[in-house]
């Protein structure tokens, strides 16, 4: 795999049963790039452990005085050294390759699933944790990856150069090869204590992210109750907390690192000692001492290899652990119904749990009393099943349940707009370029969300001449517009969807009543023959559905039209009017704002259709 290739076409199915699988199954996906680079680590390896047998023949050549092995030893330190820069520079183009396209196949997963299970995902895990997960945890794993290929060639090398030793000199030999794997292995003992220091530290400093990225997101609401100091205090201590954390894991692999240089040098010592012995006895040449003790030296590089991997492993499993919990997550699937792509799921739209029942072509709004309630029925509605005790209870559409049809089919037959949709960052073109049926045009979902004043603004914050408000940036989130105009941003991107099924969850709720009563209208023309599904108390918009129903204790208690719920269901109109209990008792009052209500509706009624005439 080459980065120009990517993104993949299929990263896969991972193996999410822990994260040390989870590695395993990147490491084995790379199984191509893993070699290459196996290969080039030899090559630089080996040409660097090769240093000191040329330098020892060098030194042989100088003693006896032979020009013509000098030239030899002179050859073989020109071929090892362009090996050094070939075997170097590829190495490190193969180890990023592999870093790269394995950090790239875990976005990849992470963005698949995120897709898949939509706003189900941040109330499964945490938002900070998504988060990590797609940004410092990507490169923990891509880092683990990519060091695995250089540590296996640090370690065949360090077995091929013990053994070249014992058989180019047996008495140096056999002590270094029974010293090396103790050095490599010495670190091991301390291995555990800084892996738990370094999860006590990326625990922190995940808690310490979310909270950074809870603070930033109700930042506005922080300012208005004048919370922000004791946010930035709390911050404050989590950040101190995350630096003592740091401080501990450092001086544990401090003290690994230290080791690793400790015993290779009292390794050297002892080398130097007994070969020097040796040499004054006549039993090795100077240049045999040379060699070995060269070839110690230089095995210092490869045993940094295996501090590294014990680093990158330290660090990478706790993050794939995290990637793997994210990436285990499904929807709550039985078995899947097959369509043939030419027709689309229809009919009417029916949550068992509830008993709500949106007729197919129509406009149903639900009344629920808890907002809670309201965010599940919402959640239902777009195919999320209910767990009961007797498992999983999933919405039908044309009496299918809505989770046994293809996910692709699911959505385009269903589409919820949820209490507090986001707006990506981009043009308004872009923000309505979306998969959708080219029934409606843009600038028909626009007018029927009332986002006149909107495009205004957008033609006003134009950098091009002729100010047109479609080619106008919109900042994240659509931090640069009013809640308002937000949402009905979103409202119109929704309509331009023109899903079979449109459910929208207070979809006016940051709009005044006389704006609020233009959407309605708006909506209820342009969806006319459509199911829509609207989740509000408003009674502007209560009063434009065909159908109203009141849920109550996640259960339909009424079913009418408003005005009709208002004169016959005390609770109704208790959650429309906002009355008390006290109010719910005087009759009489309840008449007069009955009355009331229903010449304010037939003058709302009267305006609109002026203004459509």
């Amino acid at each position: 795999m080459k980065i120009r290739d990517l993104p993949y076409a299929d990263p896969g199915v991972p193996d999410v049963r822990s994260g040390t699988r989870f590695l395993l199954w990147l490491g084995r996906n790379q199984l191509g790039g893993q070699v290459k680079a196996l290969l080039w680590g030899l090559l630089l390896q080996l040409g660097i452990a090769g240093l000191s047998l040329a330098v020892g023949l060098s030194v042989d050549a100088v003693v006896d005085r032979d020009g013509g092995r000098l030239a030899l030893a002179g050859g073989l330190l020109a071929l090892l050294a362009t090996a050094i820069a070939v075997g170097d520079m590829m190495l490190h183009r193969t180890a990023v390759t592999n870093w790269i396209t394995a950090a790239a196949r875990v976005q990849q997963l992470v963005s698949r699933k995120t897709a898949e299970l939509g706003s189900v995902l941040t109330r499964r895990v945490a938002a900070g944790e998504v988060v990590a997960v797609s940004t410092g945890d990507v490169e923990k794993i891509g880092w683990f990856v990519e060091a695995l290929s250089r540590f296996a060639a640090a370690a065949l090398t360090m077995v091929l150069v013990c053994v070249g030793l014992v058989v180019y000199q047996p008495a140096l030999g056999l002590l270094v090869a029974a010293a090396v794997p103790v050095l490599a292995l010495a670190v091991l003992p301390l291995l555990p204590r800084a892996t738990r220091r370094a999860d006590a530290q990326r625990e922190k400093a995940g808690r310490a992210t979310e909270l950074a990225s809870d603070t930033v997101a109700g930042l506005r609401v922080l300012r208005g109750i004048g919370g922000e100091e004791l946010f930035l205090a709390r911050y404050r201590v989590a950040s101190q907390e995350v630096r003592r954390a740091a401080v501990r894991s450092a001086r544990m692999w401090a003290l690994i690192a230290a080791v690793q240089v400790l015993l290779p040098g009292l390794l050297l010592v002892g080398v130097l000692a007994y070969g020097a012995r040796l040499a004054l006895d006549g039993r090795i040449a100077v240049g045999e001492l040379v060699t070995v003790y060269g070839a110690v030296a230089l095995m210092l590089h490869p045993l940094r290899h295996v501090e590294e991997i014990a680093m990158a492993y330290s660090f990478s499993r706790p993050s794939a652990k995290r990637a793997a919990r994210v990436l285990s997550l499904a929807r709550t699937t039985t078995t899947t119904t097959p369509t043939d792509g030419h027709s689309p799921a229809t009919g009417d739209l029916y949550d068992p749990v509830t008993g709500l029942l949106a007729p197919a072509g129509l406009l149903t709004a639900v009344v629920c009393g808890d907002p809670d309630a309201a965010g599940r029925l919402a959640d239902r509605l777009g195919g999320h099943p209910t767990e009961t005790g007797e498992g999983h209870t999933s919405v039908l559409l044309g009496g299918v349940p809505l989770d046994e049809l293809d996910l692709d089919t699911a959505r385009t037959a269903v589409l919820v707009q949820d209490k507090d949709p986001v707006l990506l960052s981009g043009t308004l073109h872009e923000l309505l370029d979306v998969p959708c049926s080219r029934a409606v045009r843009p600038e028909d979902a626009l007018a029927a969300a009332q986002c006149g004043d909107v495009l205004d603004a957008l033609a006003q914050a134009s950098v091009d001449s002729d100010g047109d408000p479609m080619r106008t940036r919109i900042t994240e989130r659509g931090r640069s517009l009013s809640g308002g105009q937000r949402q009905r941003l979103a409202l119109a991107r929704s309509l331009v969807t023109d899903p079979e099924v449109l459910v929208l969850d207070e979809p006016t709720s940051a709009v005044d009543s006389h704006t609020e009563a233009r959407v309605a209208a708006g909506v209820r023309g342009l969806r006319e023959g459509r199911t829509t599904v609207v989740l509000a108390s408003s009674p502007l918009l209560l009063d434009r559905a065909d159908r109203v129903a009141l849920v109550h204790d996640d259960e339909v208690v009424a079913v009418g039209t408003h005005r009709e719920l208002l004169r016959t269901e005390p609770l109704y109109r208790a959650v429309v009017t906002r009355e008390t209990d006290d109010e719910q008792g005087l009759d009489d009052r309840s008449t007069e704002d009955l009355a009331m209500e229903d010449k304010l509706g037939e003058k709302l009624e009267a305006e609109l259709e002026g203004e459509s005439a």
